[in-house]
């Protein structure tokens, strides 16, 4: 055989490899005979996890088919929704306020509403309501599905409720609608919205707008709200009121400054806001804003008679309420309908006001002193063992005097505030810097101006009442005196933070304003409310179990009841700590600035407190069955400026332990007649009662009875000082009998027996009604000049 390799004619046959094809070679055979596919593709089968996967086809055919659906729906909508009359809410349902014995309270329900034509309010006033409510409303379509969505998300994510609505839908959620918040109710605005921009011109439904809308006050309109807030006619309103009106409209609840003084900040933050929006949008110019301050609202301007006296109080006190406890919010609760059973007492409101009118409006002379024009008065009651709210005193009159003083946070507590200083040493179960326990024995020292020791901040050193010197005193003592420099200190060794968080663990709201972890806590500075005060004691005399206050005993609509929160009480501080702060409060009753409050003839624990420059003073005070709080404010009528009460109902000094407690005494008396008299159930530690005397440093110049109170015990105010322990046990004659010095002041006696307090007290107080007229000049100086229940410089000239 030859070696040549022979050419092969066919294909290879057997297992031998084949020879590798030039590059470009032909293949044999037509194509479509070896494969079936066109040239190039190839069929491939989706295997593994890709099989569960749309194609494209799919994803298109499925968006496409959804695009058909949602403009059928559209196309559907906008064919069978029609516009609709104007609902009922648009003329008004009414809420229904009822006493806790099912009487009625109020109805608010009156709406206050003037129809206007849009030329009648001014072009700045309609840009303001624009800049604060939808700038774009003249070029913009009647819905904004993008700011719809993006509110929608702002809400589902926790970032609040948000309106994405235009002015368009507003309107037609005021006029046509409701102000339920439901899905079906967001459709159909929609869609009428839509039918309503074209059918209706932009002016028109600005128009209706404004007509329609909730500015407070019980103010539906622009016209009903330049009444409100400014007493004038709408064509009347400056830019700047005009912004603050476009400003209520976000919240009317939230933003009267003169309502809520606190929320002032954030009032006068959104007023700059929709002035800078009008400058943004050249409806303003800069510097014409650049000039504009911020227009304070007349805090009596006109407002419903329906409301007056003592009701508008009660019903605004109540709609914060259930919109502070998000029960209901303010778009439903303006809806009406409502019938609301509140937990007010009508007898004991009743003697509330009668208190406040024997003892303190009576005695205005606002002819003879024109300070007496400035005088004001908030009280709050509250049942220590179900949290109810029974008694509230807001003012001289709604229709007269808008702002409620009893919910009201713009005033500075004063020492009121000295008794969650105790509660926090109590249960904190605190020292003082050298280390000793802290009871109401421990012996502090009281010199006035003493900087505080242990305190790594300023130098913080507050005075006395008239730089009194102290000396060393015990805690129950400073407490009965209300020495500042004792408190002050004490503040710092529990510490500052401690002290703050009990006053909030009491009742204190941690939002109050001044209030912080400071050693000034303990002077009072922080502006709680009086109702804020009433509660925090009231968990003092339910041994320190706390539960928020309530308001409301009942809420019902359409036959329906709504369900409320629960009240679950806590135990905030020891039941120790709440008793023994109670009894050190009882020497304060008993023996201290607050001795007037004996009048109430029952077991009472209490503190009196003064704000700065006596433009306030207070009363907090209990008994086992009621904590109340009232206060006497001063305030000047026509710019509502806190003023000082110096010389206010002829006396030179406003102090806690004078009217304010002797409206706490009536008060407590009558809403508890006929009732038992209950002792304080206390558990106090071993150590904590109230020692023999001891001795102390002797006063200069006569011993006051502390910072807040302004009133000296010795020659100003005629109370004999008959030992060194600054008080003679009077048992036996009912009268003071004193060293030669006190004798030389006068031996007060309240009244022919000598107004004899000593069998319970052991000293002469003159504190009682019978006993107000007989002790002293002006009808009440019985109490200042027996136990520093009121002003010691006139007492001291009986």
């Amino acid at each position: 055989m030859s070696d040549e390799p022979r050419e092969q004619e066919g294909p290879q046959q057997g297992w031998a490899p084949r020879e590798p094809e030039p590059a470009g070679a032909p293949q044999p055979g037509p194509a479509s005979a070896q494969d079936p596919t066109p040239k190039g593709k190839k069929s491939r089968k989706r295997t593994g996890w890709r099989r569960i996967l749309p194609t494209w086809r799919m994803v298109l055919g499925t968006f496409l088919l959804l695009c058909l659906l949602i403009g059928g729906a559209l196309v559907a909508g906008y064919m069978l929704v029609d516009i609709p009359p104007a609902n009922a809410a648009a003329t008004a349902q009414t809420n229904v306020y009822l006493y806790a014995d099912g009487k009625q309270l109020a109805r608010d329900g009156d709406i206050n509403r003037e129809n206007i034509p849009l030329a009648q309010v001014p072009e700045n006033v309609r840009q303001a309501v624009l800049a604060a409510e939808d700038r774009d409303f003249y070029s913009e379509s009647a819905v904004d599905p993008k700011a719809m969505l993006r509110a929608a998300w702002n809400t589902v994510t926790g970032k609040g409720k948000q309106s994405g609505s235009t002015i368009t839908q507003q309107y037609v959620k005021n006029y046509y609608l409701n102000q339920d918040q439901t899905i079906g109710r967001k459709v159909k605005e929609f869609f009428i919205a839509i039918k309503l921009g074209r059918e209706v011109s932009k002016d028109d439904i600005l128009e209706g707008y404004l007509n329609t809308s909730y500015f407070g006050r019980n103010a539906y309109g622009i016209s009903a709200a330049a009444h409100a807030y400014y007493d004038k006619k709408p064509e009347d309103l400056t830019t700047a009121e005009g912004a603050y009106l476009a400003t209520l409209l976000n919240s009317p609840s939230a933003y009267d400054v003169t309502a809520h003084p606190e929320n002032k900040p954030r009032a006068v933050a959104r007023w700059n806001y929709v002035l800078d929006g009008m400058v943004k949008e050249k409806w303003l110019a800069p510097a014409v804003r650049s000039k504009m301050k911020f227009p304070e609202p007349e805090a009596e301007a006109g407002t419903s008679s329906g409301l007056s006296g003592q009701r508008g109080y009660l019903v605004n006190a109540v709609k914060d309420y259930l919109l502070a406890n998000e029960i209901v919010d303010e778009d439903e609760l303006k809806s009406g309908g409502y019938r609301i059973t509140t937990t007010i007492d009508p007898d004991q409101q009743d003697a509330f006001v009668k208190a406040v009118d024997d003892q303190l409006m009576s005695k205005l002379d606002k002819d003879a002193r024109k300070i007496d024009r400035k005088v004001r008065a908030g009280g709050a009651a509250i049942d220590p063992a179900t949290g109810r709210v029974t008694a509230l005193y807001g003012g001289i009159d709604y229709v007269k005097q808008f702002t409620n003083n009893a919910t009201r946070r713009d005033y500075q507590a004063g020492s009121t505030f000295k008794a969650f200083v105790l509660a926090s040493a109590f249960d904190h179960d605190s020292t003082t810097q050298d280390g000793r326990p802290i009871t109401p024995n421990t012996i502090y020292d009281g010199t006035s101006g003493r900087p505080v020791q242990g305190w790594n901040g300023e130098r913080f050193a507050p005075e006395n009442e008239d730089h009194v010197d102290y000396g060393n005193i015990t805690v129950r003592t400073a407490a009965e005196k209300s020495v500042n420099s004792v408190f002050a200190q004490m503040a710092v060794d529990v510490g500052s933070e401690k002290v703050m968080d009990t006053s909030i663990d009491l009742g204190i709201p941690k939002t109050t304003p001044g209030l912080g972890p400071y050693p000034s806590i303990s002077l009072g500075t922080p502006t709680a409310s009086v109702l804020d005060v009433a509660q925090a004691y009231a968990t003092l005399a339910n041994h320190g179990r706390h539960g928020t206050f309530a308001l409301v005993d009942k809420l019902e609509k359409n036959g329906k009841e709504i369900a409320l929160p629960a009240r679950d009480t806590e135990q905030v501080i020891s039941r120790a700590a709440a008793d023994t702060t109670t009894s050190v409060l009882q020497s304060v009753v008993d023996d201290g600035t607050g001795s007037a409050a004996l009048a109430a003839g029952r077991p009472a624990a209490g503190k009196t407190g003064t704000a700065e420059e006596d433009k306030a003073a207070w009363f907090a005070g209990y008994t086992p069955e009621l904590a109340t709080v009232v206060a006497v404010m001063g305030q000047d009528p026509d710019t509502a400026v806190q003023t000082p009460l110096y010389g206010a109902l002829g006396q030179p000094r406003m102090n806690g332990g004078a009217y304010p407690a002797r409206i706490w005494a009536q008060f407590t008396r009558t809403a508890l007649a006929g009732k038992p008299v209950r002792n304080f159930d206390l558990e106090i530690p071993s150590g904590s009662e109230e020692p023999p005397p001891l001795p102390t440093v002797p006063p200069q110049d006569g011993r006051t009875e502390g910072a807040d109170e302004g009133r000296t015990q010795g020659q100003d105010q005629g109370r004999t000082q008959g030992t060194d322990q600054g008080q003679t046990q009077g048992q036996d004659q009912g009268q003071t009998q004193g060293t030669d010095q006190g004798q030389d002041q006068g031996q007060t006696q309240g009244t022919d027996q000598g107004q004899t307090q000593g069998q319970v007290q052991g000293q002469t107080n003159g504190g009682t009604d019978g006993g107000a007229d007989a002790g002293g000049q002006d009808g009440g100086q019985g109490e200042d000049a027996s136990g520093g229940g009121g002003d010691g410089a006139d007492a001291g000239s009986t």
